[in-house]
């Protein structure tokens, strides 16, 4: 197929040592009058603020760049469009708490669940039809975008064209079957829509696939080590008579090879902790020996070492991820800079040199979408440099400056609100009424000092504003009920709280505003801010989580929707009160089942923070079957053991280098007197290796739509 002209002109024609006329240029820059040369001129303008963007959001170049293409990828990634696929991502998810089985019963408690409400056939499939299509129009716009021949080299692209007709097929299955078939198979493909919109969670998925040979050989270990201590413990507490009552209570835990099995297992989390030794303890202290050894070999060393095993391999993920990205910044910053300063050489030679011109790059920074506390920073920063034409290393010098966000705060004053001893509501009246004042009285200042449209740009004192007026209607409704506080004043209650009371539990959210003062004290500023950074770049994280437990809880509904039944309707399950001790049973744990989405997330949970998990799987065992262990021994590994090892890998990887680093921060900032938020990859900026620039340029000749003649 034939591109269009527009994309298949040399661009980024400029010989290097030479003039490299492009073909159509007029002689020099300063006749460029035609509408030609202006059409020419306002493309190049278009295609260095997209390459601005995508270095500015660390995106790949790869992208048609004719004008048309240009127009719908902005568009593309334009807010409003990005929003839509957000919502449409979250709608499609949604959907599982809402279709057949529904989770819109007020409990989860097969005891006294209600009949839930099921939709209509059609009504949830209407819903997905919508998003399906938003889906495919996405598919469709990125191939288009990235060209065929990129298409079909990008897997994640061919994987989401591949889930995209499975859905599309189990949707036409479902209403040919009047949405009466047992299994929808897309619902587990559901996820695959968040993963392949999240480039860090690409990435992270990447990293974890890496790490699974180390995490393999780990499990390989602690598999033989449940075997062996398995096969003693079979040994040791099965060859004695049973003779008394005692006896039998101990092999409750040994009777049979995958009871043994699953006893350790469960111990190796200590969820069993003693009492799967206890009885045997009971009877010989020695037997306390063979528990303590394997908690010390499973739980104490080898579980720790693949907790450091984990951290070795992934260490290096946020420097590899930053690496990328970096690079990414490099070659769009460094593709703009070769657009521009070809427009700057255009017909013979310019008397001040090869580089970019800083009115081109003003009016290029017009159209780039940046935030509105960046642009004046950056268009500031460009006509510092006068009429000076711009080099590669100053133009790429400029993007660190969009690392930077400035958090400029005035502080009039630091509150501290000490409470009287005496709670007399006649002099908490007088001081909420003083208190009010001064806090109308600071926002009015602090209003007039900054403006409105500076002073609302700070969220901090959105605020306090709305908490300042919340506050002022209450007092002055509490005064017009109430009349003014006066000794023995005690305000009726009106329904369930009175205005006085309202007041009262408005004015406790002021306490947030002693979260102020943590950067002032710099070690607890270097944890907090470590703790923002890591909500922050926990997104990919979150959204692997979110991935595994929404696979996890479909696969649970279709293994064990119906297993748990309330006693007395033809459950298998014994009444409360004949049920052993610490049995599902006597736990009441009927909530924690498999019935709708919403309880399989619970019941999830529940298993991943290990306590009393035994619980489930004893129960889950009579109910369903042995195989059940499988699904849950399973959810344990990918949940408990390597995800949130993989957490706390990242907690180190952040925290350390921030620790290390910590005295590069004002350097990395500039301004003393302005306190910066730097990113991490900023913060990792000093650590990472920078591009060459024969890399770059190398790169740049591989560009599938734009060509770089040298």
């Amino acid at each position: 197929m034939e591109e269009p002209r527009e994309e298949s002109e040399p661009l980024l024609s400029r010989a290097r040592g030479g003039s490299g006329r492009p073909a159509g240029s007029a002689g020099s820059r300063g006749v460029r009058v035609g509408p030609g040369a202006a059409s020419r001129q306002d493309l190049c303008f278009d295609q260095a603020a997209v390459f601005i963007e995508d270095a500015i959001q660390y995106r790949s170049i790869n992208h048609r760049m004719d004008a048309r293409s240009m127009w719908l990828y902005r568009l593309y990634y334009s807010n409003t469009f990005q929003w839509t696929l957000s919502l449409t991502i979250f709608l499609i998810l949604l959907l599982a708490f809402i279709e057949t089985p529904s989770s819109l019963t007020s409990t989860a408690d097969v005891r006294f669940r209600s009949a839930p409400w099921d939709p209509p056939c059609g009504l949830t499939e209407s819903v997905e039809a919508l998003c399906l299509l938003v889906f495919v129009a996405d598919v469709s716009v990125k191939s288009y975008l990235v060209g065929w021949a990129q298409f079909r080299k990008n897997p994640w692209l061919l994987a989401y064209l591949a889930v995209l007709v499975v859905s599309l097929a189990d949707w036409i299955v479902s209403l040919s079957l009047v949405c009466q078939e047992p299994l929808r198979i897309r619902r587990l493909f559901r996820p695959f829509f968040l993963m392949q919109n999240s480039s860090m969670m690409k990435k992270t998925l990447k990293c974890i696939r890496s790490s699974l040979p180390e995490m393999a050989s780990v499990v390989l270990l602690l598999a033989l080590h449940l075997c062996v201590f398995t096969m003693l413990g079979m040994l040791v507490f099965t060859g004695e008579k049973q003779d008394d009552g005692q006896d039998r209570e101990r092999l409750t835990y040994f009777r049979n090879l995958p009871e043994a099995l699953t006893s350790l297992l469960v111990l190796l989390t200590t969820a069993n902790n003693p009492d799967v030794m206890t009885p045997a303890y009971s009877k010989n202290r020695a037997y306390a020996i063979f528990f303590i050894v394997f908690t010390l070999i499973g739980s104490l060393f080898l579980m720790n070492l693949l907790t450091a095993i984990i951290y070795n391999q992934f260490r290096g993920y946020l420097m590899k991820s930053f690496q990328t990205s970096l690079f990414r910044r490099r070659l769009g910053a460094r593709a703009a800079y070769e657009v521009l300063s070809s427009m700057s050489t255009w017909g013979e030679a310019h008397p001040r040199g090869v580089g970019v011109d800083p009115q081109d790059f003003l009016q290029v920074l017009q159209r780039v979408q940046l935030h509105s506390h960046q642009k004046p920073v950056i268009m500031e920063k460009v006509r510092s440099y006068g009429g000076d034409l711009l080099s590669a290393e100053e133009f790429q010098k400029l993007f660190n400056e969009f690392d930077k966000r400035v958090i400029k705060e005035v502080f009039l004053v630091f509150d501290a609100d000490v409470l009287p001893g005496d709670r007399d509501d006649f002099v908490l009246g007088i001081l909420n009424c003083v208190f009010i004042l001064y806090y109308v009285l600071e926002l009015l200042l602090k209003a007039f000092a900054l403006g409105l449209r500076r002073y609302l740009s700070y969220s901090s004192n959105v605020f306090d504003g709305l908490l300042t007026v919340v506050l002022l209607v209450l007092e002055i409704s509490t005064l017009a009920v109430y009349r003014f506080p006066h000794p023995g004043w005690k305000p009726e209650m009106l329904g369930l709280l009175s205005l006085w009371d309202m007041a009262r539990l408005v004015n406790m959210f002021i306490v947030f505003r002693f979260l102020r003062i943590i950067p002032s004290m710099k070690l607890m500023a270097l944890v907090a801010s470590t703790i923002l950074d890591l909500i922050k770049n926990m997104r990919a994280f979150g959204g692997i989580l979110v991935v595994v437990y929404y696979v996890f809880a479909i696969l649970g509904i279709n293994l064990f929707r119906g297993v748990v039944v309330a006693p007395g309707n033809g459950s298998l399950a014994p009444d409360n009160s004949s049920a052993p001790c610490g049995s599902f049973e006597q736990l009441e744990y009927w909530a924690n089942n498999f019935d709708d989405f919403a309880a399989a997330l619970i019941t999830l949970w529940n298993v991943m923070v290990v306590n009393n998990w035994q619980v489930f799987l004893d129960a889950y065992r009579r109910f369903s079957g042995p195989w059940s262990k499988m699904y849950f021994v399973l959810w344990w590994l990918v949940s408990s053991v390597i995800w949130v090892n993989l957490f706390l890998a990242l907690i180190l990887e952040n925290f350390l280098h921030k620790w290390d680093r910590r005295a590069h921060l004002q350097s990395l900032a500039g301004d003393p007197d302005t306190c910066c938020q730097v990113t991490v990859d900023l913060l990792f900026r000093d650590v990472l290796e920078e591009p060459t620039e024969e890399e770059l340029l190398e790169r740049l000749s591989c560009h599938p739509h734009l060509r770089l003649c040298r």
